[in-house]
């Protein structure tokens, strides 16, 4: 028998839905590229329900249960008195997502000798040690994929919301106001705009199609150049490093890991480099940017606006200043949890346990550490280190 300690988000504060705005979700067999959905051997909920909250479950209750597995469940992660610091010490594998992640520092692994596994419900595993990880041979895994367009849609929503003016604009209507000019004052077109993104993957290339319609010119850089049938296809100028390709963008969007060479990338020096009255989104990590360069930023006039759905640490401390810092459209981390994403990372939660359970390989593409090294995606994506220092500011969240 295996203990699965899995970490969710709080229900909603008006209790679980008993119904539903869409009755269901269009069903996909592969992603962009040929890779196929998750493919487990059964599921246990409904496509489109709220499978990321601790009464949701991950829809894994049912199953580990028939398996004679203890699945734990708890949104309580943050701080030496919290459920899950008393529950990992004796916990096999652990399961957490991105949006509310169970930091997994190099401390935290050490009180856990039984720990074998670490599953990212979602993409992106900078909230474990991965080099702690190596070390104490860990397998790390996500589910590759699963939410990369749900992201990408939101990165465009949110260079749309920023460039338009919307926010400040529908707060005007909630106010019972018709200040047009207010309004447009911030309004700009994004048509012939130069738009850039740093890391152009699954997500940041998703972002580039997704752009090309709306006749704006196309920046990108990554550490794996695209193909010239790609650059071609859609117009785009390649820069070799972030540093180079931001002066000529109005518009740059993070679509890159979080490992200790893009940890603070976008500091006060990458800002100075920017166009003044740049917009910058960031749907990647919270980390890659620094905080405070951020909002004087914004206060100065250098930037724009800054949007983004990624913190640092997460929840953010109830002071954060990206919180109250103006020309911003933060949300939580919210941009690959849709109704329609969680169906997909819950289903490959459960393939990946059905494999790792059954002493079956788990899939390439969803390994970032095994056999005490970078493997699969985490091989194409992440360079071994450890991005998890400060996370221990998460536990704020609950004292302020």
């Amino acid at each position: 028998m295996a203990k699965v300690l899995c970490v969710l988000y709080d229900d909603p504060v008006d209790g679980h839905p008993k119904s539903y705005a869409r009755d269901g979700i269009p069903k996909l067999d592969r992603y962009p590229g040929g890779q196929t959905l998750p493919t487990p051997k059964a599921i246990d909920f409904h496509p489109g329900e709220l499978l990321g909250t601790v009464s949701g479950e991950l829809g894994l209750g049912k199953y580990l249960e028939e398996q004679g597995h203890a699945l734990v469940v708890t949104s309580d992660k943050d701080g030496p008195n919290s459920v899950f610091e008393r529950e990992l010490p004796d916990a096999d594998i652990v399961i957490s997502q991105p949006f509310w992640p169970a930091y997994l520092t190099r401390e935290r692994i050490a009180k856990a000798p039984k720990l074998k596994l670490a599953i990212t419900a979602g993409v992106g595993s900078d909230h474990v040690d991965l080099a702690a990880a190596m070390e104490r041979g860990v397998t790390v895994t996500e589910v590759s994929y699963c939410n990369s367009i749900s992201v990408s849609e939101h990165v465009v929503m949110m260079i749309l919301g920023l460039v338009r003016n919307y926010l400040p604009s529908y707060q005007w209507v909630v106010k019972g106001g018709w200040n047009i000019a207010d309004c447009v004052a911030r309004s700009y077109d994004l048509e012939g705009m130069h738009v850039g993104t740093v890391g152009a993957g699954r997500i940041g290339l998703a972002v580039l199609r997704r752009l090309k319609p709306f006749d704006v010119k196309l920046h990108y850089t990554d550490r794996h150049r695209l193909p010239k049938s790609v650059e071609k296809e859609l117009g785009l100028t390649f820069h070799p490093a972030a540093a180079d390709m931001v002066p000529a963008c109005d518009v740059v969007t993070i679509n890159c890991p979080l490992h200790p060479e893009t940890e603070n990338l976008f500091d006060a020096a990458m800002i100075a480099r920017m166009k003044r009255g740049a917009y910058l989104v960031n749907t990647a990590r919270g980390k890659i940017c620094n905080r405070d360069a951020i909002a004087a930023a914004l206060q100065s006039g250098q930037l724009a606006g800054y949007a983004g759905d990624v913190w640092f640490p997460q929840p953010a401390p109830r002071d954060h200043p990206w919180r109250t810092m103006p020309y911003h459209g933060m949300t939580p981390h919210t941009s690959g949890s849709s109704l329609s994403a969680q169906a997909r990372y819950a289903a490959g939660v459960r393939e990946i346990l059905e494999c790792w359970f059954e002493q079956r390989p788990i899939r390439e593409e969803y390994l970032i550490v095994d056999r005490g090294k970078l493997a699969g995606a985490g091989a194409h994506s992440y360079s071994a280190g450890n991005a998890t220092g400060g996370s221990e500011e998460a536990a704020k969240f609950k004292r302020m």
